[in-house]
């Protein structure tokens, strides 16, 4: 789906741009445009990157 029209920009283009090492809203507008126009995507998009980065650490095995 599409959050942020501006930029043209997807929850995919969010999550790839996590597994390739964003990990902060200000990474992520700095790589992807991201709320950086309008603003009105930006509490979708933090919800996007906030949901693969707790995917991400779930998948990570438990350090012993």
């Amino acid at each position: 789906m599409y959050v942020c029209i501006c930029h043209a920009v997807t929850d995919t283009d969010i999550n790839n741009a996590v597994e390739d090492g964003i990990d902060t809203m200000k990474k992520l507008s700095e790589k992807l445009s991201v709320g950086t126009q309008c603003g009105l995507c930006t509490s979708c998009a933090k919800s996007c990157l906030n949901a693969k980065l707790v995917q991400i650490s779930e998948e990570q095995p438990a350090v012993a």
